[in-house]
């Protein structure tokens, strides 16, 4: 394919790959993938911007036989796919200079061994005349690796954004013609890539956002001639605020565990929960990366194997945690034949996530009407933390031990007896297991009102739970055993 004109003297040129169905024999690929890069010719000097996997490499050769000289190779992003044929085309252009950020000079020479004499780093916010063609850099740290940045060009108002925003997906249109199929495609790019830096991501949407936009071109996908609609969805998964969506990948080896999450789910349902199901022996992982972009709620289903949790269990959990979704409710359901452990390891493959724990329920052999009852107290504590849970940690009134069981606690005492690991999120009991959840009591608790008064002399309204324990009117869960904020 030959080069493509996007604007007066700027072309996208790259490959097309449509074969492709893994990417660092990791991430599915259902639709391939593309790998752009783009040439900018100035009255005096030519840029080209990223180049292609090396498995493409002669098909991009080739589209540049006709281009004389290029002066400057600007590699966003050190990875192979955007700068593994950056050592051919320097051996084709011998006077080219690359121009990357500090960080991505030391990666280009340690990973494609480039010449360092040959590589010059460029800083945020740094202009580059072409020549009526002015480009501005501006680093985009951990989009999604430490170097990463992106280029603008000023007098075409066009983000040549490498991997931010991309989506993989194999197409010969050149822009988004069909929204839908590129929403999704970049929506799994973003689950799979870039959900695990999602605060850093918010911080470099603002630098983008003061920048007027006619297009943005990405390393991976078409181009977005309306640049606002994959700046809006970007904004939607980047933010604090999920979805009432319960995510629920579970295994089951003789229907127990099935049992127990279709029942789950129909009484999810009954309540007006939005559920997305999978099971793990025959899931696509880019799916459940997706549903867990927007879900506020994760339960996971394990039989027991071996005393712990099904090996795809294992694998699922350690996802979740690898991509640091906005969750705030996570829970275990499953069963076991005789022992098991399941519940304390994948409590502990999960540190990363800053999730309240709800009641786990295994039940032993297949379910009976008490393992039911027990998933109907679930649901309770669940719908009493949606109405006054801010997902916090506070302080108490007076002076007394923080309460060990809520996770992401920002306060680092521990109470005596208790045994902590190295992650402060992870609370264990002196025997090691997971104390039960501060919301036992909760779900089947009466609220009784009263006044209390603190430390001012103000009154103040608390819920009693009839067990001793009072929860602030205010919108938060008690930091302390006393139960009070």
């Amino acid at each position: 394919m030959k080069m493509r004109a996007i604007a007066d003297n700027v072309y996208w040129l790259g490959a097309i790959d449509w074969d492709r169905r893994l990417f660092d024999s990791l991430i599915p690929l259902p639709d391939g993938t593309s790998y752009n890069a783009y040439l900018i010719q100035g009255s005096e000097k030519t840029a080209l911007l990223d180049t292609v996997d090396p498995s493409m490499a002669d098909v991009f050769l080739f589209q540049l036989k006709g281009v004389e000289r290029i002066d400057y190779v600007i590699a966003h992003h050190a990875e192979q796919d955007h700068s593994g044929a950056i050592p051919q085309v320097l051996e084709k252009y011998t006077s080219a200079q690359v121009l990357t950020t500090s960080k991505g000079k030391g990666m280009l020479v340690d990973h494609l061994h480039i010449p360092e004499e040959r590589v010059v780093e460029v800083g945020d916010g740094e202009i580059l005349n072409l020549g009526g063609k002015t480009l501005e850099f501006v680093h985009t740290p951990w989009v999604h690796w430490p170097e990463t940045m992106v280029t603008y060009l000023q007098e075409d108002k066009i983000l040549f954004s490498c991997d931010f925003f991309g989506s993989h997906l194999a197409t010969t249109d050149l822009y988004v013609t069909d929204e839908g199929r590129v929403y999704e495609a970049a929506k799994r790019y973003y689950a799979e890539i870039m959900m695990p830096f999602r605060r850093v991501i918010q911080k470099n949407l603002q630098k983008i956002k003061k920048r007027e936009l006619a297009l943005i071109a990405p390393s991976h996908g078409p181009i977005y001639d309306e640049p606002a609609f994959i700046i809006d969805a970007y904004e939607d998964w980047v933010s604090m605020d999920p979805k009432n969506v319960v995510v629920l990948p579970y295994v089951s080896m003789h229907g127990s565990t099935k049992r127990m999450v279709e029942y789950l789910v129909s009484a999810l349902v009954e309540k007006g929960v939005t559920v997305q199901q999978f099971d793990l022996a025959v899931t696509d992982v880019g799916k459940l990366a997706m549903a867990l972009v927007d879900a506020a709620t994760i339960v996971i289903g394990t039989p027991t194997v071996h005393v712990g949790p099904h090996p795809l269990v294992f694998y699922a959990a350690h996802l979740a945690n690898v991509l640091r979704p906005k969750l705030k409710f996570a829970s275990i359901i499953g069963s076991y034949g005789w022992r098991s452990k399941a519940i304390e390891q994948i409590a502990g493959l999960i540190t990363n996530l800053q999730v309240e724990i709800l009641d786990p329920v295994l039940c032993k052999g297949f379910p009976k009407q008490g393992d039911f009852d027990a998933l109907e107290h679930l649901l309770m504590v669940r719908s009493f933390f949606r109405r006054f849970a801010r997902f916090a940690a506070h302080t108490c009134w007076g002076s007394c031990t923080p309460n060990p069981y809520i996770w992401g606690s920002s306060r680092k005492a521990a109470p005596s007896g208790l045994r902590r690991p190295s992650s402060r999120r992870q609370k264990w009991d002196a025997n090691g297991r997971l104390p039960p959840y501060l919301g036992d009591n909760l779900g089947n608790s009466t609220e009784n009102e009263r006044t209390m008064r603190n430390k001012k002399g103000k009154e103040k309204k608390q819920w009693s739970t009839g067990e001793g324990e009072t929860f602030s009117q205010k919108n938060n869960p008690p930091s302390c055993q006393c139960g009070y904020r």
